[in-house]
């Protein structure tokens, strides 16, 4: 069943950003998602799209890689890479033009072959850099 649940993982992740329906397949019901970039927890499948299209809205040609996934029963380790275009406006952001890398990592719990909660901790400060957003260190100090 690992082995299973790696991949419905990996589906929910990788193949959302073509086709975003996979969230109404593979996100039970009663999912609740956790991001500390996110006030609130994330709630059901439409949660997941919502959330989902403020960065596919933001990011051309967005999408993520797996890049190691660990399971163990019920749960799902993921450490994944994230690429795109900043082409629309994302958290008070406008467009940049820039390309942007982030990586990142999921705990997942599943039931039933359905995802019911998420831990996703992600290089917030390091895309809000990359897109002009806040200084990086580097820009900081050479004020």
């Amino acid at each position: 069943m690992a082995t299973g649940n790696k991949e419905i993982v990996r589906r929910a992740l990788e193949d959302s950003w073509q086709d975003p329906g996979v969230f109404d397949e593979l996100i039970s019901s009663d999912y609740v998602g956790y991001d500390p970039a996110l006030p609130e927890p994330i709630r059901g499948p439409q949660g997941a799209k919502n959330n989902f299209k403020q960065y596919s809205d933001a990011f051309e040609g967005a999408h993520i890689t797996v890049k190691d996934q660990i399971a163990e029963g019920d749960a799902v380790a993921t450490r994944w890479e994230g690429r795109g275009r900043h082409t629309g406006e994302l958290m008070g952001v406008p467009p940049t033009g820039k390309e942007i890398v982030v990586e990142g990592l999921n705990l997942t719990r599943l039931r039933d072959g359905k995802i019911v909660e998420e831990w996703s901790n992600w290089d917030t400060l390091g895309m809000l850099q990359q897109v002009g957003a806040i200084p990086s260190a580097t820009a900081a100090q050479t004020r």
